[in-house]
């Protein structure tokens, strides 16, 4: 900004006709305006004043058991900081707010806004370091909100945000049917894992004298619904995952699948690839019946995501006489036969807890994301003995705590036999 012009009032950034006072939304910030000046204060300016005005107030502020300052502790303890700037620092904090100064007693100490300015900014910075840690900050403020009994409603709507982000990721990342999608969606969901079962003992806490207002109680009980769909994601992923694996196309007796051979052709010179096309490809055909978001999925992976492993050798393995064999039986996972033979002979209703867990928790989800296959068609000949269990699984939104195995809690459900509901 330039020396002598004037900052523009705020009905200048309105509308012309369009009062500050006239506007609900801008009420709460109004009436707020002396505490948010403290922010002000703080950030205006450049990267490097800001961290210089933090630095001050934050040493400030640390001293807990004697928060009074004199000058000359002042002086001793920023000796550091030269002494032209501290001065216009201590200035800047005292004339907005942020510093009191006592004429009769010649000390500095943090002022109400200032303490509570900086109260908010070092709980900020206590998740900076952490990743994918929004989910734990929002969770953190309504955590808080409820042990005071005010629970802002702007803070529900921004973790019901936040999740309803997530949520279509995953979504789509299942519906895209990529593997590349899947793999990152499902370290996205271990990654904010932790953040989601905080956020789910939070919400579950909430009472309703805690919320403002009926729809606030609503709000939470929809981020509730949703953190527990969402956490029955693992399942899904690994369904999704384990039907890809089935379906990767074997070339020889030998294990030898399309995805090698796709790493041995990309590692060619482009020269060698024409010249093993050769006339094969005529025509270029125009897929007009794949999905565009698809294509592009597939192209930015092929492109840009893929790791160039140029340290491996992917050579091909020498040529030799091969009888011409038909499709070969993939090994279907132990966990599988043993869910089936236990499953089989259960004649009374069985929790699912004691039907999944066990081994580890990657033997849990697998068993877990076979049980919606209950009851259904089965396309793949292996699982149709699955498939045909005269069973019921009911289920609730609840979670039972399990604690061995890998797994601290596991959806509540029941395994009842259909011939005791014949």
């Amino acid at each position: 900004m330039a020396a002598g012009k004037e900052e523009p009032t705020l009905a200048e950034f309105l509308a012309p006709g369009v009062e500050p006072q006239d506007l609900p939304e801008l009420f709460p910030l109004l009436a707020a305006r002396k505490l948010l000046s403290a922010f002000t204060a703080l950030f205006h300016g450049g990267e490097e004043a800001v961290m210089a005005r933090l630095l001050v107030l934050r040493e400030i502020g640390a001293r807990g058991e004697a928060p009074q300052w004199t000058p000359a502790e002042l002086e001793a303890r920023f000796a550091y900081v030269d002494q032209v700037k501290l001065d216009t620092i201590l200035r800047r904090l005292k004339d907005h707010n942020l510093l009191v100064w006592d004429a009769d007693r010649r000390t500095y100490q943090l002022s109400s806004a200032g303490r509570m300015a900086l109260t908010a900014i070092e709980h900020l910075l206590g998740f900076s370091g952490e990743e994918d840690a929004e989910l734990g900050f929002i969770a953190s403020q309504i955590a808080a909100g409820n042990a005071v009994g005010r629970v802002s409603p702007e803070v529900l709507r921004h973790l019901l945000a936040r999740l309803t982000e997530l949520e279509g990721e995953f979504s789509q990342a299942v519906q895209s049917g990529s593997e590349f999608q899947l793999h990152n969606a499902q370290n996205k969901l271990q990654s904010v894992w932790q953040w989601m079962e905080k956020g789910l003992e939070v919400i579950g806490n909430l009472s309703a004298d805690g919320l403002p207002d009926t729809a606030s109680w609503r709000l939470a009980q929809t981020i509730h619904d949703r953190l527990s769909r969402m956490s029955r994601m693992t399942g899904v992923f690994q369904r999704e995952l384990s039907a890809i694996a089935r379906q990767r196309v074997h070339l020889s007796q030998g294990g030898l699948t399309s995805s090698e051979l796709a790493s041995w052709l990309r590692g060619l010179e482009i020269e060698t690839l024409a010249g093993y096309a050769g006339n094969s490809i005529a025509i270029v055909p125009e897929p007009a019946f794949v999905l565009q978001d698809v294509m592009l999925d597939v192209a930015e992976y092929e492109l840009c995501e893929r790791v160039r492993e140029a340290a491996k050798c992917s050579a091909m393995p020498p040529p030799a006489e091969a009888r011409d064999t038909s499709d070969i039986a993939q090994k279907m996972p132990a966990e599988l036969s043993q869910l089936l033979a236990l499953l089989a002979a259960i004649d009374a209703p069985m929790p699912v807890a004691d039907a999944v867990v066990g081994g580890s928790y990657r033997s849990t989800a697998y068993r877990l994301s076979l049980l919606p296959l209950i009851g259904e068609r089965a396309l793949d000949p292996e699982l149709a003995a699955f498939a045909d269990l005269s069973l019921k699984v009911e289920w609730s939104d609840e979670l039972q705590p399990v604690g061995r195995s890998g797994v601290a809690a596991v959806n509540c459900g029941s395994l009842i036999p259909e011939a005791r509901h014949g």
